[in-house]
C-alpha cells in the first residue's frame, strides 16, 4: 500500500488564490496602462527633439547640427533629473507607498507635458522658450525617475513567485506601448497636415493629449490598492535592522520597552546596505538603454537629416513603430521564459546578442530601403525584449522590500543617465568626427561588454522569495 497521500485543495484556498491572481493581474495591468502613458510622454519628447525642436526652440542661425546637438541636449537634461526623482519618489515609495508615488509621478509627468505643448517658439518668446522647455523637460526627468521603479512594483510585489517574470514583463511592455503611441501619434499629425502647419502647430497637438496621464494618476491614487508586500512590511513594522542573533537587545525580554531608533531613509539605507549591488546592476542594464535610445533617436535623427540619409521623417517614424510593434509579443515570452529558466540566462543572451546586431544595425540603414530600415530596427528591438523581459522582476528581487522602491529606482535611473541620456549625443558626435557609424556600433557593443562582465557578477535570483531580509546578491 503506497504511503503516500493524495492532497486535496480546499475550494476556498483555490478561490482565494484565485482572487490573488486576478488582484496582481488587475495590479500589473494598471501598472501597463499608466506607464504606457507615461513613457508615450517621454518618447514624445524624444521623437520631438530629433524631429521638430531644433528649428522651434532655437535659433535659425545655428547650423542644423549645432541646433540637433542643442536639442539633444535638452533631451538628456531629463536624464540628469532622473536620479533626483529616483531618490524622491524612492522614499516615498517605501515610505508611503508604492501607488502613491507611482500617482504622483504620472500627474507631474501629464503636467509637464501638456505644457510644452503651450510653449512658445523662440522665434515668438526668443531665449525664454529653450530655458522653459530645458524647466519642463527637467520636470519630466524627476517623474519618470520615480515612475518605473512605481510600475514593475505594482505588478510584481503581488504576483505569483511563478510568474513574477511574466507580470514584471507586462509592466515593461509600457515601454514600446509608449514609443509606438507618440510615433503614431506624430503619424497622424504629420499626415492630417502640410510640413508647414505641422511645424508651426501641428506638433503640439500629441502633447496636449497628455492631459489624459493626469487623470489616470488621480484614478491611480483614489481606487487601486497597494501591493501585497508592501502591506506587510506596513503591518509587521519591524526595526529597519533587527539586532544580531544573541545580542542583548534580541535576547532581553523587555525588548520592546527599550526604544528603539526611528528608521533611517530608505534611500541611504538602500546606498548602505546594497551600494556595491546597485552599481553592478546599474552596469548590467547600461547597454540596453543605450541601444534603446540610439534606435529611437538616434536613428530617427540620422535617417531624416540632410547630413544623413535625408529620408522622409514618416519613413522613420514607421520603422520604429513597426519594430516596437514587433517587440511586444516577445516581451511577456521573455518574461515568461525567465521563470522558468533563470532571469540571467535570457537577459545575458539579449545583450550578447545585441553587441553583435550594432555591426549589422548601420549597413542595413544605409541600404535607404524602407523593409531593410525596418529589418534593422525591428531585430534590434527584439533583441531589446530578451532584456527588457527579465529586467523588472531581476531588479526586484535583488532588494529587501523595505528598500526595494529606492534601490530599483537609482540601479534602473544611474544606468539611464550613463547609457540613454548621453547616447544620442555620443552617437551623433561620432559621426560627425569620422562621418561613419563604425565608431556608433563600437560605442554600443563597448557597451554591452561591460554589461556582460556586470550581469556575470549577479546571482541567479528567479527562485527567491520577496522577502524582508533579502541579502546582497553580487556573485
Amino acid at each position: 500500500m503506497s504511503n503516500h497521500r493524495a492532497v486535496s485543495i480546499n475550494p476556498a484556498q483555490r478561490n482565494q488564490s484565485r482572487a490573488q491572481e486576478i488582484a496582481a493581474l488587475k495590479l500589473a495591468l494598471t501598472a501597463l496602462a499608466g506607464a504606457s502613458i507615461e513613457w508615450y510622454d517621454f518618447f514624445l519628447y524624444a521623437t520631438a527633439a530629433a524631429l521638430v525642436f531644433p528649428t522651434v526652440f532655437f535659433p535659425a542661425t545655428l547650423p542644423p547640427f549645432v541646433a540637433l546637438i542643442a536639442s539633444f541636449s535638452t533631451f538628456a537634461v531629463g536624464f540628469l533629473a532622473r536620479p533626483v526623482g529616483a531618490v524622491f519618489f524612492g522614499h516615498m515609495g517605501d515610505r508611503v507607498g508604492r501607488r502613491a508615488a507611482f500617482s504622483v509621478a504620472m500627474i507631474m509627468m501629464g503636467a509637464a507635458t501638456t505644457l510644452i505643448g503651450f510653449l512658445p517658439s523662440y522665434r515668438s518668446a526668443g531665449v525664454f522658450s529653450p530655458l522653459a522647455l530645458v524647466l519642463l523637460r527637467l520636470t519630466q526627468g524627476l517623474a519618470i525617475g520615480g515612475q518605473w521603479g512605481g510600475a514593475i512594483l505594482l505588478a510584481i510585489e503581488s504576483a505569483p513567485k511563478s510568474r513574477r517574470g511574466l507580470y514584471g514583463s507586462i509592466a515593461q511592455a509600457g515601454v514600446p506601448v509608449g514609443v509606438v503611441l507618440a510615433n503614431l501619434a506624430f503619424l497622424a499629425a504629420n499626415g492630417a497636415m502640410s510640413s508647414e502647419a505641422f511645424m508651426a502647430y501641428g506638433w503640439r497637438i500629441p502633447f496636449l493629449f497628455s492631459v489624459a496621464l493626469i487623470g489616470l494618476g488621480i484614478f491611480i491614487h483614489l481606487c487601486i490598492e497597494d501591493t501585497a508586500a508592501f502591506r506587510q512590511v506596513q503591518q509587521s513594522k519591524p526595526s529597519p535592522v533587527d539586532p544580531p542573533a544573541g545580542s542583548a537587545m534580541r535576547d532581553a525580554p523587555t525588548r520592546a520597552m527599550i526604544p528603539m531608533p526611528g528608521p533611517p531613509s530608505p534611500v541611504l539605507e538602500a546606498l548602505r546596505l546594497y551600494p556595491n549591488l546597485i552599481l553592478v546592476a546599474a552596469g548590467a542594464y547600461v547597454s540596453t538603454i543605450l541601444a534603446f535610445y540610439i534606435l529611437i533617436t538616434y536613428v530617427v535623427a540620422y535617417g531624416t537629416s540632410v547630413a544623413g540619409l535625408h529620408l522622409a521623417r514618416s519613413t522613420m517614424l514607421t520603422a520604429v513603430l513597426i519594430a516596437n510593434v514587433a517587440m511586444l509579443p516577445l516581451l511577456p515570452l521573455a518574461g515568461t521564459m525567465s521563470d522558468r529558466i533563470g532571469r540571467r540566462r535570457i537577459f545575458m543572451t539579449g545583450v550578447s546578442l545585441t553587441g553583435v546586431w550594432a555591426f549589422i544595425l548601420f549597413p542595413l540603414i544605409e541600404t535607404r530601403s524602407v523593409l531593410w530600415i525596418t529589418v534593422a530596427l525591428g531585430v534590434g528591438m527584439l533583441l531589446q525584449s530578451l532584456t527588457a523581459g527579465p529586467l523588472a522582476a531581476m531588479f526586484a528581487e535583488l532588494f529587501s522590500t523595505r528598500v526595494r522602491y529606492s534601490a530599483v529606482s537609482l540601479a534602473y535611473q544611474i544606468a539611464a543617465i550613463v547609457g540613454g541620456g548621453l547616447a544620442p549625443i555620443i552617437a551623433t558626435s561620432l559621426y560627425a568626427r569620422y562621418h561613419s557609424n563604425s565608431w556608433v556600433s563600437v560605442y554600443i557593443a563597448s557597451a554591452c561588454a561591460l554589461s556582460l562582465v556586470c550581469a556575470s557578477m549577479l546571482r541567479e535570483t528567479h527562485e527567491t522569495d520577496l522577502d524582508e531580509r533579502a541579502e546582497p546578491t553580487v556573485a
